[in-house]
């Protein structure tokens, strides 16, 4: 099994899903998350609360019984159930923190892309969604010209993260998919091969105990276990 499980209980489960495995693939022959645990459960009911990109690495949490899915559904609609992420970027970002508010329209039918909509057209895009989030530099390899972001979302879009930094001018490393030419060719450089993203952070109260839980894990990607970064990141 890829998936790595990192708690478990009788309510539910904490995983570390490594990248290029998909949370959930409708696509037969094809590995992906939810299909692991449910043969590792021997169970034909896991409860999705949230879900990571194919190419992003990180932490989910899965409900094992429809109790504690309606739970922490309810906790993640609320903003209670808090998750943060490491990104690596080219460059360095203009302002060492900041807010990005976009409104992103996913285009389903054309590219399976979501697209960041500009304030002025928003009435063109009746589906647009308001996204946020803030993200804080951690350290800058000048060296290399990278810099390792930290990064809270206040929403849960498709894509969200990837848009709105690429949006930003500040597309993250690796993403073939919303990064410029020149972003992706220093990708290739490097090596990377998946998205330079992880949900190394996770917290939420337990849906039964209503203790809180907090978990963090150290990612595995080679942008982050390389020379940039590695002492930097302690978890």
């Amino acid at each position: 099994m890829k998936t790595e499980i990192i708690y478990e209980d009788n309510e539910l489960l904490v995983v570390h899903k490594p990248a290029g495995l998909a949370t959930q693939t409708a696509k037969a022959g094809q590995a992906d998350t939810v299909s692991e645990l449910k043969n590792y459960l021997k169970s034909s009911y896991l409860g999705i609360i949230h879900r990571l990109d194919q190419p992003v690495e990180g932490l989910l949490v899965f409900a094992k019984t429809k109790k504690s899915a309606a739970a922490l559904s309810l906790q993640l609609k609320e903003g209670a159930l808090n998750k943060q992420y490491f990104a690596v970027i080219c460059g360095k970002p203009m302002a060492e923190q900041g807010e990005l508010v976009d409104y992103l329209y996913k285009d389903t039918l054309k590219t399976g892309r979501a697209v960041a909509v500009a304030p002025q057209d928003i009435s063109r895009y009746p589906d647009a969604k308001r996204a946020v989030l803030q993200y804080r530099l951690l350290q800058y390899a000048e060296e290399a010209d990278l810099s390792l972001l930290e990064i809270h979302i206040d929403t849960g879009r498709f894509h969200q993260i990837r848009v709105q930094m690429s949006h930003a001018g500040m597309a993250l490393l690796g993403d073939a998919k919303y990064a410029e030419e020149a972003v992706r060719k220093r990708g290739e450089e490097l090596g990377i091969r998946n998205v330079a993203l992880c949900a190394f952070c996770i917290s939420f109260q337990h849906p039964v105990k209503k203790r809180k839980m907090d978990f963090h894990i150290k990612p595995q990607g080679k942008i982050f276990s390389g020379t940039y970064f590695e002492p930097f990141i302690s978890y």
